[in-house]
């Protein structure tokens, strides 16, 4: 486990992995026609429909260190992330497209790396009847013999009903009850946590069970279709304490964090257990969610309360100013093409 939990945490946000991207899409419109309501730096991307009060919502994912470690997890995977964006703000996933990206395949390895990602993604499709509808194939990209990481990227699209219930990420009002839906384990293999701050890359992807991802990401979008909620984040890449980060850089307001659970404390933060959701809501809102997950035999655990300008776990084993937070988060991608040669 690495010692320094506050740099852990700066490392992530501010690393190649997790850092800001509007360095790039600030460059180009992104508000075609003023119709994109669901901004860069979200879940998903909103853009409304034209005279109805319906908006489309669009991800697109993958994540090829799961790929490379288990192919046919990592094709599961890239399938439900996608789903589990579009999901977080309000929308019905509805299809998707593909861009399967890999080296030779008339290499074993490769050939089973692309039939392991197939397999994968066609068991999510079917289990959260999400049909692909498209897609391409880029094979054969190497450089001097060595194949790409596997790259089956999913481009996923979904309806918003109502357009004004749509959920954010960014924490958005002082004392909101802080809930995480789903169960965290301790699965930290091909993690960032892993890879990014271990420098290995040892260990099975985490486990994608997908009658949980529709049973957890069903129950989340009836709270924000309901007017329930409109704060959301999936949780993914990075665990538990990089989804907090993000909303609280994204609303500029801090968070107090505490964990109760049997893990070790870097595991709670950082594994990448999936079919999570980070909700805010005031303090009836969520007794009533924590019942009605109850009720429906879906985890759901109070993680604390919204506030103040530091982001604090477990009475400071981490204790983070927003400030540093957000200068790490926003100015890794500016300082590094500054200096790309």
């Amino acid at each position: 486990a690495v010692d320094d939990l506050n740099k852990a945490v700066l490392d992530l946000v501010g690393g190649p992995h997790l850092c800001s991207r509007r360095w790039i899409w600030e460059q180009y419109d992104h508000m075609v026609m003023g119709d994109t309501i669901g901004r860069p730096g979200g879940d998903a991307a909103v853009v409304r429909v034209h005279g109805t009060d319906k908006a489309l919502a669009i991800s697109t994912d993958v994540t090829p260190r799961y790929c490379y470690a288990d192919p046919i997890e990592g094709g599961r995977q890239a399938v439900a992330e996608t789903w589990r964006n579009i999901t977080a703000v309000g929308g019905t996933p509805l299809a998707i497209t593909n861009c399967l990206n890999f080296g030779n395949p008339e290499r074993t390895d490769i050939m089973g790396q692309f039939v392991g990602c197939l397999e994968g993604m066609g068991e999510a499709c079917r289990a959260l009847d999400y049909p692909i509808v498209s897609g391409n194939v880029s094979l054969y990209n190497e450089t001097n013999g060595s194949g790409i990481m596997p790259t089956p990227a999913i481009g996923g699209v979904g309806v918003l009903k109502n357009a004004d219930a749509r959920a954010t990420i960014n924490f958005k009002a002082e004392g909101d009850t802080i809930l995480l839906i789903g169960e965290t384990k301790n699965e930290l293999g091909a993690s960032l946590y892993q890879k990014q701050l271990l420098n290995e890359d040892a260990g099975a992807p985490p486990h994608v069970d997908l009658t949980l991802e529709r049973r957890n990401g069903d129950f989340v979008r009836a709270l924000i279709e309901n007017g329930q909620v409109v704060t959301c984040h999936d949780l993914s890449d990075g665990g538990l304490i990089a989804g907090l980060a993000d909303m609280a850089i994204s609303g500029n307001m801090g968070a107090t964090i505490t964990l109760e659970d049997d893990l070790p404390l870097h595991a709670s933060l950082f594994s990448e257990t999936q079919a999570r959701y980070l909700i805010a809501a005031d303090a009836a809102t969520a007794e009533d969610i924590r019942k009605e997950a109850k009720d429906a035999g879906i985890p759901v655990t109070v993680l604390g309360m919204t506030g103040g300008k530091r982001l604090t776990v477990n009475s400071g084993a981490v204790d983070l100013s927003m400030g540093d937070l957000a200068t790490a988060h926003n100015d890794w991608m500016p300082n590094f093409m500054a200096n790309a040669s």
